[in-house]
């Protein structure tokens, strides 16, 4: 597919976190054209919906209801919408942007004009457990754990606020979604084929961005006597870049970092551990293949771009 000469894009809640750095990553871009309206425009309805309607593509980066709101301005059928908030991640009609999951899960982004970006937790686990499933390796009926550490950026400019005002006082990790009740777990679930969500335990540290999300196995919870390595063939066939890439071990000194990646669009996805008992792990930005990176990267394949154009991308 020729990419046109101008793509034209309106990121609408531009001014947010995950918007700032979807326009820092197309800003220098020959090949797309920003549509952005004025500080005192941004909320102003007529206006929104001129530039929803006047763009290739519409990038939302918006609280849940505003995001439906602005779905419902889009009267065309040109403009491609990719939603960054948790609004339509399981509604029908939208794909879900996680292309490395296979052919069906690329075709369907391709093929759709609606097309959600996953969430930042979600993304890992998904990455890691989904092909587990597909490939027969796991039963949809397993129980199944997941932790994942995050940098505060995730939580908003309110988090970023908090934690650089207070300091020392929130040093300590703090764990939340206690009551299991997250927004990424219905997503979660629907994507990866589960039966029931996983414990899923969000964790949030003293540090900007990074994020290293981790789900436990016994050997015996795989199927047909399958191991640890026949967990890393099926990711070795899967994750093979440029976005999202295999690698067989991520810590260094028996320490794995959650901001091994920060500051990057990349995934790293491993498995560590003795024959027995492992750990499936996937390494990223909350803000890069998390939130912001993701973005950009299923704008790529809208405009049949360079999957990687825009995107900053760890070498392995």
């Amino acid at each position: 597919m020729r990419v046109k000469a101008l793509f034209s894009v309106f990121i609408d809640g531009s001014a947010g976190t995950t918007g700032l750095r979807i326009r820092e990553r197309l800003a220098a871009r020959e090949d797309v054209e920003l549509i952005e309206l004025a500080e005192a425009e941004r909320k102003d309805v007529a206006r929104r919906k001129w530039a929803l309607n006047a763009c290739d593509a519409a990038i939302l980066c918006l609280p849940d209801a505003a995001a439906r709101e602005a779905v419902s301005m889009v009267e065309n059928e040109r403009t491609v919408v990719l939603d960054a908030s948790t609004a339509h991640r399981t509604a029908p009609g939208w794909a879900y942007g996680l292309p490395e999951l296979g052919r069906e899960a690329l075709d369907a982004i391709l093929f759709s004009k609606r097309v959600a970006v996953p969430g930042c937790h979600a993304s890992g686990f998904i990455a890691l457990v989904a092909p587990l499933i597909k490939e027969g390796l796991l039963s949809p009926e397993t129980p199944l754990s997941c932790t994942s550490l995050t940098g505060y950026s995730g939580g908003g400019k309110k988090m970023i606020a908090d934690y650089r005002e207070k300091g020392a006082a929130y040093d300590p990790p703090r764990p939340y979604g206690l009551a299991q009740a997250h927004k990424h777990l219905p997503e979660m679930v629907k994507v990866c084929g589960l039966a029931a969500p996983p414990v899923f335990l969000p964790i949030v540290g003293n540090f900007y961005s990074g994020m290293l999300v981790s789900v436990p196995l016994h050997r015996a919870q795989l199927l047909h006597g399958a191991g640890m390595e026949d967990v890393r063939a099926v990711y070795k066939n899967y994750y093979t870049g440029p976005v999202v890439t295999y690698r067989e071990t991520l810590s260094e000194d028996g320490f794995a970092s959650a901001g091994l990646l920060s500051g990057t669009d990349s995934m790293l996805i491993a498995c560590e551990g003795s024959e027995e008992r492992f750990t499936l792990l996937a390494a990223y930005d909350n803000l890069g293949k998390g939130a912001s990176g993701a973005a950009v990267q299923l704008l790529n394949l809208k405009m049949g771009a360079d999957i990687s154009a825009g995107l900053v991308l760890q070498e392995v």
